[in-house]
């Protein structure tokens, strides 16, 4: 039921930010009452698959954590305020894949996140129907907001186990020279932006353990080579600054159960020819691609300061007329 060398409980220690002591026949579970509640239905589940003389693999175990909120019945902990009719936390879809009614449940205390545009609703909708989806639009709309919130809302509800946040480690028309650290410290500049965005969801010790326990990873781009990724949800972000080549191979990195999320502003373009940018060529080729979902956003859908959207009027507006009509 532990694993080998405890590693089940590590896990759930890591991930729930719970203690669990075995000793004498008893199992203690110490923490706050969330964390406790779920740690005790992954033991049950545990003790079952034992009982059925099953060991449960690490990935295995990873989706019971990940699962553990759905089972708890709700009022069953004191002093816990009653879910919605279908039993789920509010905003959060039911199994059953129905409507997420415009609302991504993410763990900042119960706080949700919503569409504050008809544009950002389609774009919501087009996440929950299509398992790839490419957004385009300009700085400040909510493409990456939004799609780090989606990941967070289905790792929070079970749908997939695990999120993978990815960037391509482009330069904005500066060379920053050399960068002192380690591999992950040259690299951390460039995956600033969607850690920002995770600690608007997330605090920073559940951040810290579901990086630790693999649930949650922000990686560069070129660091997705070669993998096969089985129910997770994958962002790229910036993917205006790939090439070709580089979106080919980030796209047929998609595994059972998967979900894609491509976002993307083509007026920002870092690369050395313009020409080259997968995410303008992606939507080109993929425009009538069955199963796949665009959506584009514009400068109406800008969320930041109000200046902002002034500012894009002024640089030269919304994207092209053309791009527009692939998307």
């Amino acid at each position: 039921m532990f694993g080998a060398a405890e590693r089940n409980l590590k896990l759930i220690r890591e991930t729930l930010g719970v203690t669990v002591a075995a000793r004498d026949g008893v199992l203690r579970i110490g923490g706050s009452r969330e964390g406790v509640d779920s740690a005790r239905v992954v033991i049950e589940r545990l003790m079952e698959a034992a009982g059925r003389r099953r060991a449960p693999g690490r990935d295995e175990v990873l989706g019971m954590i990940a699962r553990a909120g759905e089972s708890i019945a709700p009022g069953s902990i004191p002093g816990t305020a009653p879910r919605n009719g279908n039993g789920n936390a509010p905003g959060s879809a039911p199994a059953n894949g129905e409507p997420w009614a415009d609302r991504l449940d993410v763990y900042a205390g119960g706080r949700q996140i919503g569409a504050r545009s008809e544009n950002q609703r389609r774009y919501i909708e087009a996440i929950q129907e299509h398992d790839l989806v490419i957004t385009t639009g300009p700085a400040g709309t909510g493409k990456t907001y939004l799609a780090v919130a989606g990941a967070i809302h289905m790792l929070k509800t079970g749908r997939v186990k695990k999120a993978i946040l990815a960037r391509p480690a482009v330069e904005a028309g500066e060379k920053l020279g050399f960068l002192p650290g380690d591999m992950y410290a040259k690299v951390n500049p460039y995956l600033r932006p969607l850690l920002d965005a995770l600690h608007d969801m997330l605090d920073y010790p559940t951040i810290k353990r579901f990086m630790a326990a693999d649930i949650i990873e922000i990686v560069p781009l070129g660091f997705m080579r070669g993998r096969t990724l089985n129910d997770a949800i994958i962002i790229l972000d910036e993917a205006q600054n790939t090439t070709r080549g580089q979106m080919q191979m980030f796209l047929t990195r998609m595994g059972q159960r998967s979900k894609m999320i491509v976002t993307g502003d083509t007026t920002q373009i870092d690369l050395p020819d313009a020409r080259e940018s997968g995410l303008v060529d992606a939507v080109r080729r993929l425009r009538r691609t069955k199963g796949v979902g665009f959506c584009a956003l514009d400068r109406t859908d800008v969320v930041r300061h109000e200046l902002v959207q002034r500012i894009i009027d002024a640089y030269g507006g919304p994207e092209s007329e053309s791009e527009a009509s692939d998307a």
